[in-house]
Order: structure tokens, then sequence, then C-alpha cells
């Protein structure tokens, strides 16, 4: 393993959730083998990488010494019986402090209770491995996590961590949330999946908060697959329904016209395109539209709700020490407590109605396809890499899957975006599943 993180190789595939967890429920594998290959792997891979801000491993052997003895005993918990998990730090895990990247609560004391997505999780089998890097409180001042594809690049933000975590084979599930873009496109710059399930679909309980009316839990794994069952572990039973829904055997998917990507560079448009083309010649009907309202509107209108959530959620932070607080995170906050309820309620309530007409306009279509980024991941460690494609989709509040789609000449991974209804959760992970099924690796 030395040798071969030694030789350039920080991606790995961490395995398939769904094999993981059949082998393990049949005895082919056990949960103690998986955790300790996990542990192998940060040991090798995170003086390189750096995805996890603090590893549980003694605790997670003696959980996953506990998940192999109720395998014997026919007892299975879950559909994540045994798997390891790592948690981005902002979110509670019951026994290990949350830090937040932020430097006055580096002596935190730990947490006392899980997150209710740490309980969920919990409750379908999952095992705890540590908290993964975030950027500061989730917004845009960066951790120390770096892309495996290249460690000159970003892993994106703000869920850097857990992109990186999953795309260099240390774990086969990640939590990440999700304000603007954080969870969908590190993913995308990190060369893997993730499922942002619609906006507040999922309880923020244990989570510390960036802007509450857009905070929202996502899932990260290798395929989309993987990210899709991560997701329908945790997920509450109304989000699922009764029975799982089939896919569309011709569905329709949009790919929407629109000023905000112009600046999409060659490579990603080319497979961007080439995705489109994917899914017409399996059948799908695939065609361009308008938006209704210029995207450029819903980011505006994002920015300025986002800003005055987090200049209250975060006052109390202008009060430190300057040097205990990110630079780019105290000039949100300040700007954010600048901003006049009254503008902030009809920016919201604008918010409200573009959703309402956005997807009146398209109530025909069963996803949109979208490019995740202008390019791959930016050089350098100092940004995150650009939100702005896929805020407005945040902003439009349903499910958003990153779908991994191709390799830019430098080597880096290009991927685009499908997004759906809000309260189509179920019926995405569906038919993300389906449009990806023939994809390559990764996909």
């Amino acid at each position: 393993m030395q040798d071969f993180v030694q030789q350039g190789g920080y991606v790995e595939n961490p395995g398939q959730v769904r094999e993981l967890a059949r082998a393990i429920r049949q005895g082919a594998l056990t949960a103690t083998a998986l955790v300790r290959r996990c542990l192998d792997r940060i040991a090798a891979v995170q003086p390189h990488v750096e995805p996890w801000r603090e590893v549980d491993g003694e605790r997670a052997l003696r959980i996953a010494a506990e998940r192999d003895r109720e395998v014997s005993e026919g007892r299975i918990r879950g559909p994540l019986h045994g798997l390891p998990v790592g948690v981005k730090d902002i979110i509670d895990v019951e026994g290990l402090p949350t830090r937040c990247n932020a430097l006055w609560r580096a002596d935190v004391k730990p947490a006392r209770h899980d997150a209710e997505v740490v309980l969920a999780l919990k409750a379908a089998g999952a095992i705890m491995l540590g908290k993964l890097h975030t950027t500061e409180f989730a917004f845009f001042d960066p951790s120390p996590a770096r892309n495996p594809h290249d460690r000159e690049h970003t892993p994106g933000g703000s869920s850097s961590g857990s992109g990186a975590a999953v795309a260099s084979g240390t774990v086969p599930i990640a939590l990440g949330t999700q304000t603007v873009a954080s969870v969908n496109r590190p993913a995308a710059y990190c060369g893997v999946s993730a499922f942002k399930p619609s906006t507040r679909l999922l309880s923020t309980y244990g989570v510390a908060p960036l802007a509450a009316s857009y905070d929202t839990i996502g899932f990260y794994g290798w395929s989309v697959d993987d990210a899709v069952a991560a997701f329908e572990a945790a997920a509450p039973a109304h989000a699922k329904g009764t029975t799982a829904p089939a896919a569309p055997s011709q569905a329709r998917i949009v790919l929407i016209e629109d000023p905000l990507i112009a600046d999409c560079d060659a490579e990603m448009w080319e497979v961007y395109q080439k995705l489109a083309e994917d899914f017409r010649a399996r059948g799908h009907t695939v065609e361009q539209r308008p938006s209704p309202v210029p995207f450029d509107r819903i980011w505006e209108l994002h920015r300025s709700t986002l800003s005055y959530e987090m200049g209250r959620a975060h006052l109390d932070q202008l009060d430190l020490p300057e040097d205990q607080v990110g630079t780019r995170l105290r000039e949100a906050i300040a700007q954010g407590a600048e901003i006049e309820t009254d503008r902030y309620l009809d920016d919201r309530g604008e918010i409200d109605r573009i959703r309402v007409a956005f997807f009146a306009f398209h109530d025909d279509v069963d996803a949109f396809l979208w490019p995740a980024a202008p390019g791959p991941a930016p050089a350098g460690l100092a940004s995150t890499g650009e939100p702005r494609y896929i805020a407005p989709w945040t902003a439009l509040g349903g499910p958003i899957v990153t779908v991994p789609a191709g390799v830019a000449a430098s080597g880096l991974p290009l991927g685009c975006i499908l997004a759906g209804r809000p309260g189509a959760d179920a019926a995405m992970g569906a038919l993300a599943r389906k449009l990806t099924a023939a994809a390559g690796p990764g996909a």
C-alpha cells in the first residue's frame, strides 16, 4: 500500500456500497476486515491528501466486531450493516469534537450526542470511522484537504474532505453538506458521485448551521449507485415510499439554455454534450429549453438570502479576535448582517415564486442535465473552485446527483449534475441509477 501511494496512486475505488453490504451479510467479508482495510488506506493516503480531521479507529474496530457477531447470530441491522462512514466535521458524532475547521473551536469538547443523520446511519448498521475536513463553518476558507487526482489542485468545498476521502479509497461512504454547491462540486472535482437530497428533506439536528433555509446533508460514494444507496439507507420512510420507484423507460431530460454557463470550457462542454448524446442513444428524449427566469437572477437571490441567514447565525463571531476567524467568513458575516429583513423576505418570496414557475414550465421533465462547474478543479488550494453553476439548482430545491462524466487533458475529472424537482428524491435516485448503469468506472 505504501509503495502504491509513493508511485502516485492517490485515487482508489473504496468498494461498492451494495456489494460490500451483501458480502458482509453473506459472510464473505467481515466488518472488521473492511474497517481495517480503510484504516490501512488512511495511513497510506492521509500524509499526502489529508481528507481526515480525526480517525476514530479503535472504536470503529470495536463496533465492527459487534456487527460481525450480529451477523453470526443472524441479525442484520439494516442495509449498511458493517460499512464504515466518514463524517464532515460540522456534523456531530457522539464522543468526537465538532471543530468546523475554526481556530476558536480547536479545543472544543466532544459532542455529547449524534446528529440525527448519524443516528439514521447507525440504525442502518453503519460504523462512524471519524471526521473529515471541511472549509471553515462550510464557507469558503479552505481546509487542508487536497485533490487525490493532483495534490496541487483543490478538492472543492466545503465538503473537501468528504470528496477526497471517497476518491482516495479511504471510505466507501461519506457525509457532506450543501448550502451553495458544497456536496456536488467536490464530488465532480474528485471524480466521484454525490446525492444532494431535496432541500430541508433531512433533519439538520446536530449540524452546525451556515444558512438554515438551504443547509442540506448529502451523501458521497464512488458511483451514482453508491451515493444513492447511502441516501436511501438514511432517508425517512416518506422520502422513499412503500415501494422502490421504477425509472421511466423513456425519460425526458432537458438541457437548460442559459448565459450563466457561457464560460464553460471546451473540455467540460464536450463531456456535457457527450453525456446528453449517450442518454439520447439509449432511447431517452433529450432536448434543450430556456429557463422561464434567468439563472443569474436565481444566483443573485440565493447569495442575498444566504448572506442574510449567515449574518444572523454567525454574528457572534465578529466579536472574536480577527485571527480566530477566516477572512472570507468574517467578511460574509459582516455583509450579511447589513441586509435588512424586509429585503430578505422579499428575496425569499421571489425565490419561492421562481421555484413554482420553473417547475410548472417544465412539468413534463424527469431530469435536468447541467455541467457541475466551468471546468476541472482549479490549481492551488486557496480557492475551493466555482460554485456558481450549481447554486441556482440548490436554490430551486430539488435533488441533485453528481455524475462523473470524463477526464480533462490534465488528468483531472470532469463532472455533470442531474437535477430534479423538489420531493422527487426516490424517483431521481432510480432514474440516475438507470441513466448511469451502462457508464464507465466512477459513474
